[in-house]
């Protein structure tokens, strides 16, 4: 099939899924089309049968706000004419549902029907989609959507009960490449590479987000606080946002600087989350937890918050450890004694491993798109 994929090309895990699931299919023999206002970051040097439309915004003095959304459906209508796409998957319903839904009506005026999926990631339901400025055009865009899907049943049910929206939305997890991201091997070359961050007898624990105040990584740094006081560690910090400056202060103010690394944003991820003992994710929502499965796939374990679609993701006392948001002195405590406890670390470690292999691995979540698309494909044909 000819794809086009539109997302946040920035840091976020819309845009990380979306650009996964855009090479995941390449890899199978699709074309996919990315079109956005920027090429996405994990595209870097991965072309084989993708292709990239960047999305031009005019800067007429008019316009205040540079009107993005109306540029993309004309982005998408061009693309999709041109490269005769089967169809459309925005990612993140504000506003790319409704520039899909312009573009199909664009292309259905010269009778041309292109079908358009929306995948809801979290935030364009539970916060920005609630805003009553957005709320009755997000609703309608995802009514009118060929195909809906969500990242977890817990999104799907809250789509439902808060924009009152009636029609089927599939559950399609998020996913991982279980060989991209995978624990390393040999022992002596995991030492080696860990000496980057720690010693030889210090633990390291990893925090992974865009440091938006909803991941709470301010939080992250009190957790570790108490753990660096108990036992020797170090705390790696991947990720960039408006947090961070807040997180750094905390670090100093705490006297534990010297033992956090703000490494910023990392696009090799899967590099370094091997080389951690314990993820912390200590978010206020997550409606999925990507950071918590690209970690369970390199035999991390998180300690996490009991919210949103996280129970979806992690087995309390299994493959993580699940506490109330806020409960920071609980979260430590926790991590504390997992660290001291090797038998229990290494049977949780390799649990979370075949948890993302048995359930969240993108050979088994790549057909369930891909039936979607044909199903809708489909349904085209015999209208």
């Amino acid at each position: 099939m000819r794809i086009g994929i539109t997302c946040y090309p920035t840091y976020g895990g819309s845009g990380v899924v979306a650009t996964e699931l855009g090479i995941e299919l390449a890899a199978q023999g699709h074309e996919i089309h990315f079109i956005s206002y920027s090429q996405p970051f994990r595209l870097s040097g991965r072309d084989l049968g993708i292709f990239y439309h960047e999305v031009p915004v005019s800067n007429y003095p008019l316009f205040e706000f540079p009107p993005y959304d109306l540029a993309l459906a004309s982005r998408m209508a061009e693309v999709a004419e041109y490269y005769e796409l089967d169809l459309l998957h925005v990612h993140y319903a504000i506003p790319h549902s409704v520039s899909a839904l312009l573009a199909r009506q664009m292309l259905a005026a010269r009778g041309r029907r292109l079908p358009f999926v929306t995948t809801l990631h979290g935030t364009d339901i539970t916060l920005v989609g609630l805003d009553r400025s957005y709320l009755p055009i997000v609703r309608y865009a995802i009514q009118e959507s060929d195909g809906v899907t969500s990242i977890s049943e817990y999104l799907r049910a809250k789509t439902a009960a808060d924009f009152g929206i009636s029609r089927p939305i599939a559950v399609i997890p998020n996913f991982v490449n279980c060989d991209v991201y995978a624990p390393i091997k040999d022992e002596e070359k995991r030492a080696k590479a860990r000496e980057r961050f720690a010693r030889p007898d210090e633990k390291i624990l990893i925090h992974l987000s865009n440091f938006r105040p909803v991941k709470r990584v301010v939080d992250a740094v009190k957790i570790f606080a108490r753990v660096a006081s108990a036992m020797p560690s170090q705390l790696v910090l991947v990720g960039d946002g408006p947090d961070r400056s807040a997180a750094e202060w905390l670090a100093h103010d705490l006297g534990i600087q010297g033992r956090i690394h703000f490494l910023g944003k990392q696009e090799r991820v899967n590099e370094l989350l091997p080389l951690a003992d314990l993820m912390l994710m200590p978010s206020e929502l997550e409606s999925f937890g990507l950071a918590a499965l690209e970690a369970m796939a390199c035999k991390v374990p998180s300690i996490a918050t009991r919210v949103g679609g996280v129970p979806e993701l992690i087995d309390d006392g299994l493959t993580g450890l699940l506490f109330p948001v806020g409960a920071v002195e609980e979260m430590a405590d926790a991590a504390i004694e997992l660290l001291g406890d090797r038998q229990r670390l290494n049977a949780m470690r390799d649990t979370a491993r075949r948890t993302a292999q048995k359930r969240f691995c993108s050979t088994l979540v790549l057909p369930q798109y891909v039936n979607f698309y044909e199903s809708l494909v489909a349904a085209e044909v015999t209208r």
